[in-house]
């Protein structure tokens, strides 16, 4: 004689408990799309809506999943390494700085953005922009900006090892078909690079954006950089020497403070690999 019972949690003809097939579905779903609003996990599993926003509350409060509060988006967290290997990097600096980001933004008012390297060019991952009264630009997520040019592209560079430094400006040299020096609008790419070494953030004063400035301070693990953390301002609106004085101590402490957290979670999934 088959069961058959309809409610949440209860058990199907088949002998599944359908919350825990739908839990996973909706896992599944997260893992295969790099995060997703609760809409688009509904629209993709079939799965009722308000199902989804109460299985999402449990997986959340289980430590499987962590919503991403800047996009909305759910996102595979550290603990659901204990059950698959689908469980990405990306997945836990996200979750570990965005909070951090949002802290930072409120009190400087000025944008904040998550930027990680992706080829030749730095993605903006996540920003701050809509907490910013004097955030320019809207729907930047996911725009990939040219890495000798931005103060996040130096950032990398510069305090990257000098292995890693020498071969991606080597293929700089090959994607722009030209020889070092390379040539930035703040001047050669050596000396800028320099510079960021000496101030302990990448810069930039000109570059694309000629109506503004911009720090970057990278997050880094084991001697890599992982990530770096950017703050946008108006250049008409604050001097160069102003802005570090007063915003650099801070970026430097909070994106060492990302690292040693990673650095303790990475330690931590270690217990569930």
């Amino acid at each position: 004689m088959s069961i058959l019972w309809t409610r949440e949690g209860e058990i199907s003809d088949s002998g599944q408990v359908r919350a825990v097939e739908r839990a996973f579905r909706i896992l599944q779903a997260i893992n295969t799309r790099d995060g997703a609003k609760a809409a688009e996990i509904a629209a993709s599993t079939g799965i009722p809506r308000p199902t989804v926003y109460r299985l999402l509350e449990t997986m959340e409060q289980l430590n499987f999943i962590v919503q991403d509060r800047l996009s909305n988006k759910w996102r595979v967290a550290l603990h659901a390494k204990s059950l698959s290997s689908g469980f990405r990097e990306a997945d836990w600096v996200c979750q570990i700085v965005i909070p951090e980001m949002v802290r930072f933004g409120k009190r400087i008012l000025w944008p904040v953005d998550l930027m990680v390297l992706q080829n030749d060019r730095m993605e903006i991952r996540e920003s701050t922009y809509y907490l910013s009264p004097y955030a320019l630009d809207r729907g930047m997520v996911g725009t990939r900006l040219p890495l000798i040019d931005t103060a996040s592209g130096r950032a990398y560079l510069a305090f990257s090892s000098d292995m890693e430094c020498r071969n991606m400006i080597a293929g700089l040299e090959v994607l722009y078909g030209a020889k070092m020096p390379l040539m930035t609008r703040d001047g050669p790419l050596d000396a800028v690079l320099a510079q960021c070494r000496e101030l302990g953030v990448g810069f930039r004063k000109q570059g694309f954006r000629v109506d503004t400035m911009s720090i970057s301070a990278p997050i880094l693990q084991n001697g890599s950089v992982v990530a770096c953390i950017t703050i946008i301002w108006l250049s008409s609106a604050l001097k160069f020497d102003n802005a570090i004085e007063l915003y650099r101590d801070d970026l430097l402490s909070m994106t060492t403070r990302l690292s040693e957290e990673i650095a303790r979670l990475r330690m931590d999934e270690a217990l569930f690999s």
